[in-house]
């Protein structure tokens, strides 16, 4: 039997790549259920920031950053050790941090593979790695990994980052295996193409390899959608902030796709 869940201003999640993007849209809807909100980022954020990245002064005070590699194991748990110091062991983890970069498979190197792996694979490992102690002693925990729909099906010129992206997908789904009876659970976001800056720098290399519009390389990507536009970063938000609820205890293991119908 799993423990009785913290009410959501005793609890404290920490996000991965927590200050931008869909990121930054999960902190924001943590924050705003009243939890104290760890992000972690490979740079350092400046204090003065946590405001304006808060959304307001009174949940700044419930938000702190934190600053390492997610693939370096000891600087890992040294920024979680932080965080904890001051807001308390955490009882759930959005692992977010994550990188595409795109390039023909025969013309990719050895460098662009690993570095794939390390950020969007080896980067949740790592971190839920870390998180899980403090989730099995309480005997209640979260753990959401955001995905990609390319975690569900392939993309040409992507293949590192596909790889990648369907490995975080077989983890999430063999982790929640073994925690099944531990009160923890472990489950995947799989957006497709969302408004962030990931998907700016995806257009501004389609325009600089095609020589098509910003606007024209848009509606390209937005067109892989059903619903015909681009996935919001609040929409995302929405999906993991479900599956921390308590009400979702009984959601593990699964990759929910938040693309408009493009993978059903």
């Amino acid at each position: 039997m799993s423990a009785v869940a913290p009410a959501w201003d005793a609890r404290h999640c920490l996000v991965t790549g927590g200050a931008r993007g869909i990121g930054l849209a999960v902190t924001q809807a943590l924050l705003a259920r009243g939890a104290r909100v760890t992000m972690l980022g490979r740079s350092p954020v400046a204090a003065d920031r946590l405001p304006q990245l808060a959304g307001s002064a009174g949940a700044a005070a419930r938000l702190q950053a934190v600053s390492a590699d997610v693939a370096d194991p000891a600087a890992v748990r040294a920024a979680f050790a932080q965080a904890a110091g001051r807001f308390g062991a955490m009882d759930t983890l959005v692992n977010n941090a994550g990188q595409a970069e795109s390039v023909p498979f025969a013309k990719m190197d050895m460098a662009l593979w690993n570095k794939m792996l390390a950020v969007n694979l080896t980067g949740t490992m790592v971190c839920t790695q870390a998180a899980l102690p403090g989730m099995l002693s309480a005997g209640w925990g979260r753990v959401v990994n955001v995905a990609s729909t390319a975690a569900q099906r392939g993309y040409a010129y992507v293949s590192a980052y596909c790889a990648a992206k369907h490995g975080v997908l077989g983890l999430t789904r063999a982790l929640a295996l073994e925690l099944a009876t531990k009160g923890v659970t472990v489950n995947a976001v799989c957006p497709g193409y969302t408004e962030t800056d990931l998907l700016k720098d995806s257009i501004a290399n389609i325009v600089a390899k095609t020589g098509r519009s910003e606007d024209e390389a848009r509606a390209q990507l937005a067109a892989g959608n059903p619903q015909k536009r681009l996935v919001q970063p609040d929409e995302v938000a929405s999906a993991v902030l479900w599956l921390c609820e308590d009400s979702a205890g009984a959601v593990t293991g699964q990759g929910i796709s938040v693309s408009g119908g493009e993978v059903m």
